[in-house]
């Protein structure tokens, strides 16, 4: 999946305060603006545009 010491830097591209993100089984979500982002074939897709916004 994704590596740990990957996942300890990552931080959620759409929120100001760039607050961590956490691995959600294929997604990794921010906590603040609960966008998810997917992750394919291992590699997260950080894009705003291809997060799934919360319901």
């Amino acid at each position: 999946m994704i590596d740990e010491r990957l996942l300890e830097i990552l931080a959620c591209p759409t929120c100001e305060s760039r607050p961590p993100l956490r691995l959600d089984g294929e997604f990794l979500v921010c906590d603040q603006c609960q966008r998810r982002y997917p992750i394919v074939d291992g590699i997260p897709h950080l894009l705003p545009e291809e997060a799934i916004e919360p319901e």
